[in-house]
């Protein structure tokens, strides 16, 4: 095969990417270890940022997530619900930050508006009766996977490919150019890849990639935690209003909200699993801003590692830039290797752009970058990973009929055959992870008890499965979701966890 451009991993970046090239016009193929926002890309809370966030503390992700979450409002806008955000106070709060907070706003062009106390809790009744202090910004939630797949799918409309489940094992080197990729796919067979260009767009495996081209990245690798609760608590993104620090941001995510975040410091990217620990600690906190959260039932516990550009760790990386990094290799001795690492969910699309430009004065490439004025495009197949959308089609049908594979998120079996005609039409693997990544399926306060087998079920009578293939990826697709439950039983969620045991385990022998 061979390519002007190969990117390496199909997070948000490397899939904007993508489509920024392809709207230039360069041919570009995306390969992928694992899936679609593997990675950090598919481990966040969903948060659009205004940059009010930042404004103490990093005033370039400020500017930048700024300008950005403007962009993507009226680029994006089936991606984003427009939620707005509150930073809020609480007794015991340094109230010196309080004060200077709107300053610091105002001094880096980030719309703010103070609320009296009875306006805050009049926009949210949820807010603790200890509020001291509240500022109304322009946050907002986003949701990650639709934002991939949206992007993924414009590109591939104008010529891009993406292979997934594939990773790159190694480079062939020539001089001081990267000649060939040797990839390797999950059912073992490798493809050799002759690119003019290479970007490593892999986020916390970075620096892993770089390797096989004998080059070295500093990055310090931070763990994030973050909890779903059963129901959503509140309608704007809540943010306490301190510099930033572990528990402080309660984001909604359509039928759901979004508590977190952590920062533990980690030697690598991987393994990167929730504690216990750090459930308690993000309960704790959040709550003091949102009681009703201290006794709230959480569906799941998950983590994803931030790579930050920086030659050593610091006690938890708060004080490290969230900006990014566009690594141009030819000055340490490979001329067609790129690498961009860092940023934000919010900046991805700035991101893409800085390195097409890079990509495009190396390749010769004149045409502009078109996605800050190209609208993105708008796919009835990425639809389904919209919280609460199949339930509003639902209530929509006369006499709804048609059976729900999911019910806790009413995911209907149409909708399911849509998502596997696509993945078998793109020759993708075909597993629950992957109908689940694009759909709301396992997603619910069940996590995967019902749904599970129901997809199994589906997937042997349409022909897909055979033998014991359906038991072996059911087992896979519940070990998956058991990693993000066992944080969290305690109430109701130990109850549903049980009840899973006793499906699985008793009528199905699939013992972990």
């Amino acid at each position: 095969m061979e390519t002007e451009v190969l990117i390496i991993g199909a997070g948000v970046t490397g899939v904007g990417l993508a489509r920024d090239l392809a709207l230039r016009g360069v041919h570009c193929i995306v390969v992928e270890a694992k899936d679609i926002n593997a990675g950090a890309s598919g481990a966040n809370n969903g948060l659009l940022h205004s940059g009010a966030r930042y404004v103490s503390n990093d005033p370039v992700s400020a500017k930048e997530c700024r300008d950005e979450a403007r962009l993507l409002k009226t680029l994006a806008p089936t991606c984003i619900e427009d939620t707005g955000g509150l930073f809020v106070a609480v007794a015991g709060d340094d109230e010196t930050y309080i004060a200077e907070f709107p300053r610091l706003c105002a001094r880096h062009g980030i719309p703010v508006k103070e609320l009296q106390r009875q306006e805050a809790l009049e926009l949210e009744p949820a807010l603790a009766d200890t509020l001291i202090a509240a500022y109304l910004v322009q946050d907002a939630a986003i949701n990650p996977f639709r934002l991939s797949l949206e992007n993924i799918t414009q590109a591939e409309a104008h010529g891009a490919r993406l292979m997934t489940h594939t990773e790159v094992i190694r480079f062939e080197l020539d001089s001081s150019r990267i000649r060939a990729a040797h990839l390797r796919q999950n059912n073992g067979r490798e493809i050799i890849v002759k690119p003019q260009q290479v970007v490593n767009a892999t986020g916390p495996w970075a620096a892993n990639v770089a390797s096989l081209a004998g080059l070295s990245i500093p990055l310090a690798y931070y763990q994030g935690t973050l909890l779903i609760t059963q129901t959503r608590v509140t309608t704007a993104v809540i943010n306490h209003l301190r510099p930033p620090a572990d528990g402080d941001i309660i984001s909604p995510g359509g039928t759901v909200s979004l508590v977190g975040t952590t920062s533990v410091a980690l030697d690598a990217p991987s393994p990167c699993r929730p504690t216990v620990a750090e459930v308690d600690l993000l309960v704790t906190e959040a709550a003091a801003m949102v009681p009703v959260l201290g006794d709230m039932r959480y569906v799941r516990a998950f983590a994803g590692v931030r790579p930050l550009p920086a030659a050593e760790q610091t006690t938890d990386g708060r004080s490290l830039s969230r900006s990014f990094v566009v690594l141009d290799h030819h000055e340490a001795g490979v001329s067609n290797f790129i690498t961009v690492t860092g940023g934000k969910l919010t900046t991805f699309r700035l991101m893409a752009e800085k390195t097409a430009d890079l990509v495009c004065s190396r390749l010769g490439v004149t045409a502009p970058c078109l996605t800050g004025t190209v609208p993105l495009s708008v796919t009835e197949i990425n639809q389904w990973t919209e919280p609460g959308l199949a339930p509003r089609i639902w209530l929509k049908q006369p006499n709804p009929k048609e059976p729900l594979l999911c019910e806790c998120e009413m995911v209907p079996l149409s909708a399911v055959d849509q998502i596997i005609d696509n993945l078998m039409a793109k020759g993708e693997t075909l597993d629950l992870s992957a109908i689940g990544l694009r759909s709301r399926v396992g997603k619910g306060s069940c996590q995967g008890a019902f749904c599970g087998f129901r997809m199994i079920a589906h997937l042997y009578e349409r022909g897909e499965l055979e033998s014991d293939q359906g038991l072996n990826r059911l087992r896979q697709f519940l070990e998956r979701r058991w990693h993000g439950l066992r944080p969290i039983l305690w109430g109701p969620q130990l109850a549903q966890e049980e009840l899973q045991e006793a499906l699985h385990c008793g009528l199905f022998g699939l013992e972990m």
